[in-house]
């Protein structure tokens, strides 16, 4: 059964689609197959990976509106074993649109419990807020990885975003949803500040901690503009080797589960 995973933190700037591109095509690269979803208006995960998200012809907000279904929307990306179901800016109106459906944080779930089985996982891309949208990704997840930028305001916000999660096991939206894990990005040795930021989240936040730590790295930055992803765009580069190593504590979490 292929796990899904939502990638999120409700604060900008964390390296969230950065890991959902690169965390996928690594998955992809162990010969895993991977779906992507991105449910992020900005479309920048479907951009990230080869797509150019103004010429796809359906996109997830067609799949939520009901216009098509989940297969004919998911697309092949030019990362072998990877496949993308992409977003556009058409997607902000979603939340508009899904207001005053019933069971409307359900949509994206009943929708992904029809191809979940044929990847071994999906991983969701979320918008940068606590939205319905965002809602719907907890809702259909197993599980939930946060990236935290190592930065003096780290921990601001996590709190709500895991209150957020609590609130969707205990309405029974999703009773067994748990947090896969935090993971590092952005990662400076030449500071003491991200040092100083790794050890107090270790010490106040009670959940697992990725030995992997993302660094901050050039490459990483430029390889969004090339629609690649990093073992792609720089096989070698310390960002490229970061993810391979995310991937395989993400496979030996799963088979531990």
């Amino acid at each position: 059964m292929g796990r899904i995973i939502s990638i999120t933190n409700q604060k900008g700037g964390v390296g969230k689609t950065t890991t959902s591109i690169n965390l996928s095509s690594c998955l992809a690269e162990l010969n895993k197959k991977i779906l992507l979803v991105d449910i992020d208006p900005q479309g920048n995960a479907t951009s990230g990976v080869g797509v150019n998200k103004n010429d796809v012809e359906h996109t997830v907000y067609d799949v939520i509106i009901g216009d098509v279904s989940i297969e004919e929307a998911i697309m092949e990306t030019p990362v072998e074993n990877l496949f993308i179901l992409p977003s556009n800016i058409e997607l902000s109106g979603a939340e508009i649109d899904l207001i005053s459906e019933d069971g409307r944080e359900y949509v994206l779930k009943t929708a992904l419990e029809k191809v979940k089985d044929q990847y071994d996982y999906v991983i969701i891309d979320c918008p940068p807020s606590l939205n319905l949208l965002t809602v719907n990704a907890l809702t259909s997840s197993t599980s939930v990885l946060i990236p935290i930028q190592c930065e003096y305001y780290a921990l601001e916000g996590l709190s709500q975003l895991i209150y957020t999660i609590n609130l969707v096991k205990e309405r029974g939206l999703n009773p067994n949803l748990y947090i896969e894990g935090v993971v590092f990005t952005m990662y400076d040795a030449r500071t003491n500040l991200s040092l100083e930021v790794v050890e107090n989240v270790k010490n106040n936040l009670q959940q697992n901690v990725y030995k992997t730590i993302i660094p901050r790295n050039i490459k990483l930055a430029e390889a969004p503009s090339y629609g690649q992803p990093i073992n792609l765009y720089d096989t070698k580069s310390s960002g490229a080797e970061s993810y391979r190593l995310l991937a395989k504590e993400v496979v030996e979490n799963s088979n531990v589960q």
